[in-house]
This record gives C-alpha cells, sequence and structure tokens, in this order.
C-alpha cells in the first residue's frame, strides 16, 4: 500500500503482512501479562526465535546454494530444555510463534 502525500510518500507493507504483526503483538501482549516478573521478557523470547542463519554454502559454476536454519529457534529450545525451573508456558507459546515466524522467512527465502 502506498499513500501519497504531494512530493513524499508512505509505503506500507502488503495487507496480509499488517494483520499477521497486529495479531502477533496482540498474543505476546496478552502472554505477557500472564507473568508476574519481567513481562518483558516475552517479547525477546519471541524475537530470537525469529532468526535464521546460513548453516551451509556451496557454490558451483551454476550458481550457488545456501542451507537455512532456524538457529535463534534451535538456541531458544536449548535454553528453555536446560533451565527446567524457569519455563513457562508463555516463553513457549511465543518460541513456537517466532519459529512459525522463521519457517514463513525460510519459505520466502528458497521461493524469492
Amino acid at each position: 500500500m502506498e499513500f501519497e502525500f504531494g512530493n513524499a510518500a508512505i509505503i506500507l507493507p502488503p495487507l496480509h503482512i499488517n494483520i499477521m504483526a497486529v495479531i502477533i503483538i496482540f498474543f505476546l501482549v496478552r502472554w505477557s501479562k500472564q507473568l508476574e516478573t519481567r513481562r518483558f521478557t516475552i517479547f525477546f523470547y519471541f524475537l530470537i526465535s525469529t532468526n535464521i542463519a546460513p548453516f551451509y554454502s556451496h557454490t558451483t559454476e551454476q550458481g550457488s546454494f545456501e542451507l537455512w536454519i532456524p538457529l535463534g529457534s534451535i538456541v531458544i529450545f536449548l535454553y528453555l530444555f536446560h533451565s527446567k525451573g524457569r519455563n513457562h508456558p508463555s516463553k513457549i507459546k511465543a518460541s513456537i510463534l517466532g519459529l512459525s515466524i522463521a519457517l514463513y522467512q525460510l519459505i520466502l527465502q528458497y521461493v524469492g
């Protein structure tokens, strides 16, 4: 979407991305209210788990190939697995939501 105002313009992402962002923020705020202390950590768990990184790269004469993995999600799930006392369901929900965004990014990486 693009809104023009004379010589300036505001360019917004497509509508489906805006709707997804509003839904994600709604869920994160709702889950953060379930924690008694350190409510902002839900957002960190989500943001870290959305990170993807190249795991393997190979270049040939025809082009290059990169294998991407959701590295942030792997790190967060390992951390949650090893810290059994601080395993709140809201943190796990935020991590799974971040994993779904990371998988969406992986699909865009290979298709786009």
